[in-house]
């Protein structure tokens, strides 16, 4: 057998006395892509960090080798010296600098002990070409790029490193479904350059795209290994061993039915921006009964979230015209806490910049959008936000040491209960959910699908605001469609396929 470029051998990481990683094992042959898979929690990143000397030697135990020979990582440096690069979920670029000086920052190309900005501008534009970027000027700032485009930046950023492995966390959790195409189709072209790349999705059919190997972990522990070269493997048996369990039909069936009761509506609305005067939303009419799940999909500019904000009290300052009903009052929110009490609440898609503080604790995520509800007076009563935490931690089976765990050091499903429990707390009657599933894997999608059911058993009203086709039809009761600011179509979850749907949307 050839030796892996890569090679961990049982790598064990503990957090105090919160053991995570248990004898982790994991080869990378030289110019594949390996997929590392596993459920929210699994210990993928934190596997990742051992390797690329974020955890340095002494915080965990086992063996790093590479290309054969063991190696011992004690900063980010030696890590990057042994030709490893590592591009994050979060990206780390500065939004005020520009595209070539993110690129080249702390790595600068000198003439003497000046920079070459020249060189830099020269070079960067050589990377941006490599990594089909060419028409990202390289004097642009960042923060006038787009998410795809700063992606793009980030992996030119690494390979100026001129690294041996390439390692991309979530890479296309933010993505559209055509720009996560284009960044696979890079990854395949850099692999054909000789690139060796490590790539963490919970997308699997992208991972059955691009995979040469794949390793699964589960519980911090490492439970198959597939060589695609030496066998087949499918999108069910990857679950199969991600999860425990089969799962055989992501979507848990219907618990109960709508009541013609409606709960939730929206009479001729609009949504302009202030700005250039352009409608974000218009003429829109909707309706949510009670216990029913409306599905809203559309494509990119397609006005959805800005929908949603309108609804939420608006907390962007869109212009905003129409007339909404909750269990048919008027109501006219003018605040994000106006919403809330008049039970309306909106779970955003940014759970990391809009959705939670992550450095504050579970119970105070939970509380922060109802401190009434656990307060004497004007003091926070803090045995009882810890009676709350606990109950919405036992009833959505969240994954922590305790309530007092920071938010950063959660898996991103479970980031994403906590902000449901956040929701909940407010005691909505109208549940807005906007991309609730982005960034999580199948296991814990699976939980959210099947508490959004006992939500609409309860008789909560909830729009799913999703971009993900499989998940509306998958989920929805009836479903809306919109097209540049306008609903295009409305159709019952029986009579609705992809193609139907598709073509209201791009109608």
């Amino acid at each position: 057998m050839d030796t892996p470029l890569i090679e961990l051998r049982n790598i064990n990481k503990s957090f105090g006395e919160v053991q995570v990683l248990f004898d982790v094992n994991m080869r990378v042959k030289k110019g594949e892509i390996h997929c590392l898979v596993g459920e929210n929690g699994a210990g993928k990143s934190t596997l990742m960090k051992i390797l690329s000397g974020v955890y340095p030697y002494g915080q965990y135990s086992g063996e790093i080798l590479i290309e054969g020979h063991p190696v011992q990582f004690h900063s980010i440096r030696d890590s990057e010296r042994a030709g490893i690069s590592i591009i994050y979920q979060e990206l780390s670029l500065v939004p005020e600098m520009m595209v070539y000086e993110n690129i080249f920052l702390g790595n600068e190309i000198k003439k003497g002990l000046i920079v070459d900005t020249e060189k830099e501008i020269e070079e960067a534009e050589r990377l941006l070409k490599l990594v089909k970027a060419d028409y990202i000027s390289p004097t642009a700032k960042v923060k006038n790029l787009s998410v795809s485009m700063q992606q793009l930046v980030e992996i030119a950023k690494a390979l100026s490193n001129k690294p041996k492995a390439l390692i991309l966390d979530e890479p296309t959790s933010a993505l559209s479904e055509v720009e996560s195409e284009n960044l696979l189709n890079l990854l395949k072209e850099l692999k054909a350059r000789g690139m060796t790349i490590i790539l963490i999705s919970h997308r699997l059919k992208e991972v059955l795209q691009v995979a040469d190997s794949i390793t699964v972990l589960r519980d911090g522990r490492s439970v198959a290994y597939f060589d695609r070269s030496e066998q087949e493997v499918d999108e069910a048996t990857i679950i199969r061993y991600m999860v425990g369990r089969e799962i055989t039909n992501l979507y848990p069936p219907r618990i109960a039915e709508p009541t013609d009761e409606v709960v939730f509506e929206l009479r001729n609305w609009n949504v302009i921006d202030p700005n250039t005067g352009r409608y974000l939303a218009k003429d829109v009419n909707l309706y949510i009964r009670k216990g029913e799940i409306v599905g809203l999909f559309g494509l990119i500019g397609a006005g959805r979230t800005e929908l949603g904000l309108s609804i939420f009290g608006n907390p962007y300052g869109y212009i905003v015209q129409g007339e909404m009903f909750v269990e048919g009052k008027p109501v006219s929110p003018r605040s994000s806490s106006e919403a809330i009490k008049n039970g309306i609440f909106y779970l955003t898609e940014d759970r990391k910049e809009r959705g939670l503080i992550l450095i504050e604790s579970i119970r105070k995520n939970i509380s922060l959008a109802n401190l009434e509800a656990v307060s004497r007076g004007q003091i926070v009563d803090d045995e009882k936000e810890i009676q709350v935490a606990n109950n919405f931690v036992k009833r959505l089976s969240i994954k922590a040491p305790n309530v007092e765990a920071k938010i950063s050091t959660l898996s991103g499903g479970t980031q994403q209960k906590v902000l449901v429990a956040k929701g909940l707390f407010t005691e909505p009657k109208v549940l807005i959910l906007d991309e609730p599933t982005r960034g999580i894997d199948v296991g814990a999608k699976f939980e959210i699908y099947t508490l959004m059911r006992e939500l609409a058993k309860e008789g909560k009203a909830i729009l799913l605001i999703s971009s993900e086709l499989p998940e509306i039809l998958g989920m929805s009761d009836r479903i809306y469609v919109m097209g540049r600011g306008r609903i295009t179509g409305e159709l019952p979850a029986d009579k609705a396929d992809q193609e139907t749907v598709m073509k209201y949307a791009i109608d």
